[in-house]
């Protein structure tokens, strides 16, 4: 892949020694570009504004602003930047929130470094990432907060409700089509039109919409 088709990378981390390391890592990766460093979430927005990346890697806990209110203005107009948050999954309480703000997927620093590229490259290609154990996190998330009451999309059919509950239990489309015994091609499908009648930008957000009108069960 030549330079100019490379994914443009922002790293933003309080963490030199983070920030270095991938900043290394996707060096030696002809297809992932660094761009540019940023110390906070702030400072993540200005750059972003200048440089106009493809994908901001962010971590969550950063002084002046933190990952999520970044994440929330960083992805708030047409064309933005796409978020994957990469972040200490064990110590942080936000999954939810940042999901919630807009990022496009969930990683955590503890996974294979090859593992993270790919999940870069996942969010670059306008699909979502959920990190493995992050689904159960983000319920537990979401039952600690206000419960909205359930609501059911009236434009949603029956096989297209199925679909959406699985996305909420975070399972892949290859998983769905086993499950439901489809094609992955038609799975492919219904969640594409998931995405329209809900207004989604992407199946992070389905799994969240999921929660929000009542299909998954939270854990017990």
């Amino acid at each position: 892949m030549s330079a100019s088709s490379s994914v443009r990378v922002l790293l933003a981390d309080d963490q030199p020694l983070v920030r270095s390391g991938l900043r290394v890592l996707m060096a030696d990766t002809p297809d992932l570009e660094v761009v540019g460093e940023a110390r906070n979430g702030a400072e993540a927005v200005r750059l972003a504004a200048e440089l106009a990346p493809d994908v901001v890697v962010m971590d969550i806990r950063m002084p002046e602003m933190d990952g999520i209110e970044a994440t929330r203005r960083l992805t708030a107009g047409p064309g933005a930047a796409r978020v994957l948050i990469l972040t200490t999954f064990d110590e942080d309480d936000h999954v939810y929130g940042a999901l919630r703000a807009g990022a496009s997927g969930f990683a955590v620093k503890d996974m294979a470094l090859d593992d993270i590229l790919a999940a870069v490259r996942v969010v670059a290609a306008g699909d979502a990432l959920i990190a493995p154990g992050v689904t159960r996190r983000l319920i537990a998330d979401f039952v600690a907060g206000p419960a909205p009451a359930p609501v059911r999309a009236p434009a949603i059919t029956g096989r297209e409700q199925e679909v959406l509950t699985l996305v909420g239990r975070g399972r892949s489309n290859s998983e769905i089509a086993q499950d439901l015994f489809i094609t992955v091609a038609t799975t492919k499908s219904h969640v594409a039109r998931l995405l329209t009648k809900l207004d989604a930008r992407d199946r992070v957000q389905l799994v969240i919409k999921a929660y929000e009108m009542g299909l998954v069960t939270p854990p017990q």
